[in-house]
């Protein structure tokens, strides 16, 4: 990106960094313009890609975003191009002090509302889909032949307010220790789904010997059907659901045929539901990040944490995982802590990590992945960095374990494995209604019940990838704030809550990528 004098731009995000951000590509012995000082480009820097502002020693914290983000592991020049050549993450101390640093929040706006469906227990679905919910993997291909007997323009015609009847399945549900951590998970995460308040009703499909059965997982979840709209008596508000096992029923034909006939009886009751205008303050909005780059956290990260304050403002909800890739950047949440309690749980939980990761010889560093180093990330520090720009500035309100429910309005951290499928299934359990999926990469997650806005952080990408994306950020590397592009993102979150679909809905993306986490052992 030359000026009209032929020198080229770097995005110097700190006066205190000692790297600035390619917005395009820099050749070798390019001129650019940064921070006031002129530097030439002694290697050619691609976008995304750091290019050195100052002389760095051996040994000593390299800067970005006024952070380290890793440490020289040889002298760098200034217009070197700083990548894992000559930057490593190196250990070092984080001070954490606790709830010491919080932000006032964001004023409140004229009140806005979305139209969505408002459920009897007070939620409001963005969504309306019944769920055909697979107890086992085996009874995963029956769980989808059910789901498949509902596809089709015919019934989306004879049923206009059910966005469809989907499949719930996964690798797990026997093999595993009865009880024990991956069995209570998988049923916490299965209970998130089927009370979604974008999951108006639902079946469970089951083999019959499973570890994982259907009727534990309905007696510790108290597992109950959505009433239908305008219930009244306390039988029509506390039906139980059908669970169909093939081996009761007689194999997985006679099982198909049950079950399909089952949410056929359900559907008059689900397409009965309207949307109502609702208050944005209903909202609870899902924040993830995926094949990252380097201008992750210069472009469409900072803009979703801008769209989250809003929602904030508003009464609503906003909840970050991903712990392993907030790693080496959570002093900053927590100083943005209510109390010392709810920073405190936070780095609980990163020992955690770095207890359970060194089970397996591993390390919570071993990251980025190589996608996100073509793309310009050189270490876990830099990329954690980037990727709490999500969160915005809203003071952290709690804490809360993997797909545990979302109670109250706020920013709240759920502690989350970084691989994305894991990550959003349990967000998505925990009861956010929509998601805002950031990449630079060109990651392509959906995740049904929940509508997911795919954020583009360049416009190379965003242009390779139109049919898949929502928005591009990249406009903020040709001059667009940060505000104003978060501000259309917020926008574009209340048209998505009142209905319009989303890239990855119109595709059909979404079932194949619930991933409950497995912490234990398979027996």
């Amino acid at each position: 990106m030359a000026t009209e004098s032929g020198r080229f731009k770097a995005v110097l995000l700190r006066d205190e960094d000692d790297v600035a951000v390619a917005p395009a590509p820099i050749p070798a012995g390019g001129r650019v313009e940064v921070g006031g000082v002129s530097v030439q480009a002694l290697a050619p820097i691609a976008l995304g890609h750091k290019l050195a502002v100052r002389d760095v020693a051996e040994g000593s914290p390299v800067r970005k975003y006024g952070q380290v983000i890793g440490f020289a592991s040889k002298p760098i020049r200034a217009g070197d191009h700083v990548h894992v050549q000559n930057l490593r993450a190196d250990l070092f101390e984080r001070d954490y002090a606790y709830a010491s640093e919080r932000a006032p929040g964001r004023q409140p706006e004229a009140p806005r509302t979305f139209r969505g469906y408002l459920r009897p227990d007070g939620r409001v679905g963005t969504r309306n889909y019944i769920a055909v919910v697979s107890t086992v993997n085996c009874s995963a291909s029956t769980s989808r032949f059910i789901s498949e007997r509902f596809r089709g323009r015919d019934f989306r015609r004879s049923h206009p307010n059910i966005d469809g009847v989907f499949a719930i399945t996964h690798k797990g549900g026997c093999g595993l220790p009865f009880e024990g951590s991956d069995h209570q998970i998988l049923e916490r995460v299965l209970a998130g789904f089927v009370n979604h308040p974008n999951v108006a009703a639902y079946v469970l499909v089951g083999l019959g010997c499973e570890g994982a059965y259907a009727q534990h997982l309905i007696e510790t979840q108290h597992l109950r059907l959505t009433p239908k709209a305008g219930a009244k008596s306390a039988a029509e508000k506390s039906l139980p659901p059908r669970v169909f096992t093939i081996q009761e029923e007689g194999g997985v034909a006679r099982t198909v045929e049950a079950a399909v006939a089952a949410v056929e009886g359900l559907l008059p009751a689900a397409d009965a539901w309207r949307r109502t205008e609702q208050p944005a303050s209903k909202l609870c909005l899902a924040l993830e990040c995926g094949g990252s780059d380097g201008n992750s956290g210069v472009t469409a990260n900072p803009a979703l944490g801008v769209a989250a304050d809003l929602l904030i403002a508003q009464g609503g909800a906003a909840v970050l995982g991903e712990t392993t890739e907030i790693y080496g950047a959570e002093h900053l949440l927590t100083r943005r802590a209510v109390s010392a309690e709810v920073g405190r749980k936070l780095v609980e939980r990163i020992k955690w990590w770095e207890w359970y990761t060194g089970v397996f010889g591993a390390q919570i560093n071993n990251n980025p992945s190589p996608g996100n180093k073509a793309g310009g990330l050189s270490t876990i520090y830099e990329k954690s960095l980037g990727a709490l720009a999500k969160a915005g500035t809203s003071p952290l309100v709690d804490v809360i374990g993997y797909a545990e429910p979302v109670r109250g309005p706020g920013l709240f951290f759920m502690d989350t494995p970084g691989y994305d499928p894991v990550c959003t299934t349990g967000l998505v359990a925990g009861g956010a209604n929509v998601l805002v999926f950031t990449t630079g990469r060109g990651s392509v997650l959906g995740l049904k019940p929940t509508p997911c806005v795919k954020v583009a952080t360049n416009t190379p990408m965003y242009e390779k990838m139109k049919d898949d994306m929502d928005l591009d950020a990249g406009t903020i590397l040709a001059g667009e704030s940060v505000e104003s592009v978060g501000r259309r993102l917020f926008e574009q979150i209340l048209d998505v809550a009142g209905g319009e679909p989303t890239r990855s809905e119109r595709v059909g993306m979404g079932e194949d990528e619930f991933v409950p986490w497995n912490i234990g052992p398979t027996l």
